[in-house]
């Protein structure tokens, strides 16, 4: 696989060199070389104790975008990512939006809201974590078999766990995965109703993503049929449609209601 695509954690400013600096300083490397690309691949991906996930978390946690969002109690945890989970992901643009990119990537212009109604942290990352869809998903399984996730994965507690990074696709809104940032929320159900601490860390987490990216809508996940006349919309699919009622109407207008004066847009038909 060409090394492009296992350097998506890594923004496109952030320099080969201080992957290497931070690798040497743990020991995994005994130099540092010239900053050659043929030379970088080799050390990388020859060295026995250098897996390419454990890379791949290196890269991540050495770019700026982690430092940043530790204000906001972030715990980086990353879902599986490897070839096959990057091929369904492009097979996924490809068959949904007629996207092609050979990374996976996506341009943030939305983010959208959601909960898991999964009672606990470790059982909703769980969900999220291996690369293909579970059988019993059978209500999205005609939408292929690329598995759902999000970027964002926000405990009961107020713990925000950064799955992925903000510009590789998730799956996790029909129609309009090619331009948004997913937020899950930990619960949802009638006995882990959503929390005072959830609300504020998607306020702070929204308010930091439209600093980083030109965000124009925030949404929850039960608005996104709003969009389907928007041209943000490329679902390819007619039939490919769910109903869906997370995070619901009440914790969206405390979050809104909090970022008014950012004027991020809702859904179109209620603008």
């Amino acid at each position: 696989m060409k090394f492009i695509s296992f350097l998506f954690f890594v923004p496109h400013e952030f320099k080969e060199l201080l992957v290497l600096q931070k690798l040497f300083k743990m020991k995994l490397l005994t130099m540092i070389p010239e900053q050659k690309p043929s030379i970088f691949r080799s050390i990388l991906f020859s060295t026995p104790k250098i897996s390419r996930s454990f890379v791949l978390t290196i890269l991540f946690c050495s770019s700026g975008l982690y430092s940043g969002l530790a204000q906001l109690k972030l715990v980086n945890r990353p879902i599986i990512w490897n070839e096959k989970r990057l091929q369904l992901t492009k097979d996924y643009l490809k068959s949904h939006y007629n996207l092609k990119d050979p990374d996976g990537s996506i341009k943030p212009r939305m983010i959208v809201l959601h909960w898991t109604a999964i009672p606990d942290l470790d059982s909703s990352f769980a969900a999220f974590n291996r690369e293909t869809l579970p059988s019993a998903r059978e209500d999205i399984s005609g939408g292929g078999a690329l598995n759902v996730s999000a970027h964002y994965l926000i405990d009961r507690d107020g713990t925000i766990y950064n799955l992925m990074p903000d510009t590789i696709m998730a799956r996790h809104t029909i129609g309009l995965n090619h331009a948004a940032i997913g937020v899950e929320n930990v619960g949802g159900t009638s006995d882990t109703p959503l929390t005072k601490q959830q609300i504020k860390a998607n306020i702070d987490l929204v308010k930091f993503l439209t600093k980083k990216y030109p965000i124009e809508y925030l949404i929850g996940h039960y608005e996104y049929t709003d969009f389907q006349e928007h041209p943000l919309w490329l679902e390819v699919d007619n039939s490919y449609r769910t109903q869906k009622t997370d995070p619901g109407p009440d914790f969206m207008k405390h979050v809104r209601r909090a970022v008014k004066k950012l004027e991020l847009k809702g859904g179109p038909l209620k603008d």
